[in-house]
């Protein structure tokens, strides 16, 4: 079956379009770009008013897959990516049991298959996410692993995080580090500030993460290997950051939309969907991220896609951190950066950055290229709904929010999945 998607934007930063034209999908490539494209033996999909671009590579998401499916599993979480679309994704490796062995890696894959998107899996760079002994790279590598990350937490031991860079590097294995001063952060639900003064709340200081991505900077710096920063967070992490760059450290970073578009102010209700780790920040924090996405010391925007049960969210104080945010990652990135930032610019952010950052297909609408298309209108308002969302879990912190921007179909490898 020939797919023509007819009368859109295409939207592609990887070759420099942004025009209208018609895209044509044929055996899960993409077989032929162009203006007013042949539709003898095709199926049409009417794409008029509506933006097309590469479907999104998430770099951060966790599947819960193994070990607490009532949460998300797989599936499930490529069905919220699909609705999202997002079309490739890297799963965390804190699942039940963590994902540090070559047989659950290989496991997750086979299964991944039949999915509605591509997964890739970070695997440990510690046995057990326990901080102190490095895994078997070589072997995750083969059994098919992308990149290593404890993330959740930081790696503890920086002799073994030294490590693992070295090893990663000549394996080709990308390591994306959370950055933690789990010491300063200990006890701390929210960012130290006014808000969680006023709600009596034990804060974590912007020091934390700071501290943490200094490590973690200085660590790749001092044998020259590359780094990846997840869910940058505060402006002292930003300056960390573009310091880094301006020296020559070869350092890629990602923030989140949640960062971008809220502070520590949503937490005025007490409401644990909007507790994560790293905290929601101050304005000031919001600001600096913008700034660092416009020029350029932010490469990437991820979600940190973290289900949780309405149960487990319910009590502010003893809830588990995290959100999700597949399905409303495009729609809050475009509510917060439309008009600062232009659409090819967010789509090089949220799928070409990435792609590239990983080394996996995708990122472009390239002819011969994977089938991955989100089809989306930029300007559509629409009112986040957790009832409505695909996933198994509801835990958004957009939830009631307007957002403006909202995917209408998702194509995975030329199959319609949204």
């Amino acid at each position: 079956m020939k797919l023509l998607l007819k009368g859109a934007r295409i939207i592609d930063p990887a070759q420099g379009l942004d025009g209208p034209g018609d895209i044509l999908l044929k055996e899960g490539k993409i077989a032929a770009l162009g203006e007013d494209l042949p539709s003898e033996g095709c199926e049409i999909v009417d794409c008029r008013g509506l933006a097309a671009a590469p479907g999104l590579v998430d770099l951060h998401v966790h599947l819960r897959d193994p070990g607490q499916t009532h949460k998300e599993d797989l599936f499930s979480a490529c069905r919220a990516a699909a609705a999202g679309g997002v079309t490739s994704l890297l799963a965390m490796p804190n699942t039940q049991p963590p994902m540090d062995s070559p047989a659950l890696v290989a496991n997750l894959l086979e299964r991944a298959k039949s999915a509605d998107a591509a997964v890739y899996t970070a695997a440990c760079v510690t046995l057990g996410l326990e901080g102190t002994q490095c895994a078997d790279y070589e072997a995750l590598r083969r059994a098919g692993a992308v990149a290593l990350s404890d993330d959740g937490k930081p790696v503890a031991s920086t002799r073994c995080l030294l490590e693992a860079l070295d090893r990663a590097r000549s394996l080709g294995l990308l390591l994306t580090a959370h950055c933690e001063d789990r010491d300063l952060a200990r006890g701390g639900l929210m960012n130290q500030g006014e808000t969680a003064q006023k709600l009596g709340v034990k804060g974590i200081p912007p020091a934390a993460e700071d501290c943490g991505v200094a490590r973690e900077l200085a660590a790749a710096a001092s044998i020259g290997a590359p780094i990846h920063i997840c869910h940058v967070s505060t402006k002292g992490s930003v300056a960390l950051i573009r310091d880094a760059k301006a020296r020559g450290v070869k350092v890629t970073a990602e923030t989140c939309p949640h960062y971008l578009l809220l502070t520590d102010r949503a937490l005025e209700g007490m409401d644990a969907d909007c507790r994560m780790n790293p905290p929601l920040g101050s304005e000031e924090d919001r600001q600096a991220l913008i700034e660092g996405l416009l020029d350029g010391t932010l490469d990437a925007i991820a979600t940190d896609h973290a289900p949780h049960t309405p149960e487990e969210k319910a009590d502010f104080i003893a809830a588990p951190n995290g959100s999700i945010g597949m399905e409303t990652s495009l729609a809050a990135v475009l509510t917060v950066l439309s008009g600062r930032m232009s659409l090819s610019g967010i789509i090089e952010k949220m799928s070409r950055n990435p792609a590239k950052i990983l080394g996996i297909p995708g990122g472009s609408l390239v002819v011969g290229g994977p089938a991955d298309v989100a089809l989306f209108d930029p300007e559509e308002r629409w009112t986040v709904d957790p009832r409505k969302l695909h996933g198994k879990s509801r835990n958004t912190p957009f939830k009631g929010m307007e957002l403006t921007g909202r995917v209408k179909m998702t194509f995975f490898r030329g199959r319609r999945v949204f």
